[in-house]
């Protein structure tokens, strides 16, 4: 038997990509799985049981920051996030170590805050076996900043299915009209104060979904809205239910993202897997995940992105490119993710 260690220690954030990215490859694991291969799953302690009351759990401790537990039983130890303080302490177990971004770079933090990260990530690179990043754009990201010390690197992206509930009508606001749909946590980086232009010189509103980590950023969406007058057309709703989430991606008009920092980028995924217009932001990894049927802000002043927008439902309503958008979501599927994954945890064996 072959024991496989999958570390969810960052699931301590809900509503997260990196909670979504977790759960969904953690059960994706079990599905594709072999007989001889057995998954522990290293969680917060009200996570346990989360992936069957029938499966193995190590319960995350602060104290394994300071000594972690040999584990001798452990063949590959997955670590899930670049920058963790948790890592295996037995030379002896395999180490695959999964990087997400290196977004503090973009976000053009303070360049000690910037230094100690890098330091942080360089550390699990130094320990680990295998190298995977969820984009090419961040393994190019992490050639450029870090060294790989010639370790062997892949890039798998992130599966995703949108989980849907056909039945459901019941979302936390109602939309009174056609709407631009945004998801993602409410802060600086994610950029979505650029959005509330768009409702200038139509019926729309904008509504934005996501855990508020930055209550300015959000005074700042809402004053923003307030100088192009369109205040009473955005909502910010803060965090939702994942039934809420599929009502709101299979009922949007558009959906919009213009963040400045993703490794991958979830929510384009979900958005174009209901075949909807996607509008993003031409930084890091997007257009490589949203590829050409998507529409990109080049710029964020208010002109051009009405413009941007004006045009793309204008070719998007013509083209009709909604099932291919579909067949691009499908082909980003969670299956696919797992048995590579597996792949490289059955070369450490």
């Amino acid at each position: 038997m072959h024991h496989i260690l999958f570390d969810c220690e960052m699931m301590k954030y809900a509503n997260t990509g990196l909670y979504e990215y977790c759960k969904q490859l953690g059960h994706a694991l079990l599905s594709n799985k072999s007989e001889d291969e057995k998954i522990t799953y290293y969680v917060p302690s009200r996570l346990k049981g989360l992936f069957g009351e029938e499966h193995a759990y190590i319960i995350n401790s602060k104290l394994h920051r300071l000594i972690m537990p040999p584990f001798s039983h452990l063949d590959v130890w997955h670590t899930t996030f670049q920058s963790t303080h948790y890592r295996p302490s037995n030379k002896n177990t395999g180490h695959v170590l999964t990087i997400h971004d290196l977004n503090y770079i973009h976000e053009k933090r303070a360049p000690e805050k910037t230094a100690s990260f890098l330091k942080k990530v360089q550390r699990n690179i130094d320990r680990a076996d295998h190298i995977v990043t969820i984009s090419q754009f961040v393994l190019e990201d992490v050639k450029r900043h870090l060294d790989l010390r010639n370790k062997p690197a892949s890039v798998i992206y992130n599966g995703i299915t949108l989980e849907t509930f056909p039945d459901f009508d019941a979302p936390e606001y109602r939309p009174q009209r056609p709407f631009i749909f945004n998801i993602g946590s409410i802060d600086a980086k994610k950029n979505a104060h650029v959005l509330t232009p768009l409702l200038q010189h139509n019926d729309y509103e904008l509504v934005i979904a996501g855990p508020i980590f930055d209550e300015e950023y959000k005074k700042k969406i809402l004053s923003t809205a307030e100088q192009y007058g369109v205040a009473d057309r955005v909502k910010i709703l803060g965090s939702i239910s994942g039934k809420s989430k599929y009502w709101y991606f299979r009922h949007c008009a558009a959906f919009a993202f213009p963040s400045l920092a993703e490794g991958f980028g979830i929510p384009v995924v979900e958005a174009m897997s209901q075949g909807k217009p996607c509008f993003l932001s031409d930084r890091t990894s997007l257009p490589e995940v949203g590829g050409p049927l998507c529409y990109y802000f080049h710029e964020f002043t208010a002109t051009v992105m009405q413009q941007t927008f004006a045009e793309g439902m204008a070719h998007f309503n013509k083209t009709n490119p909604g099932e291919a958008m579909k067949a691009h979501a499908a082909s980003l599927n969670v299956d696919n993710a797992a048995n590579n994954y597996l792949q490289i945890y059955r070369s450490l064996y």
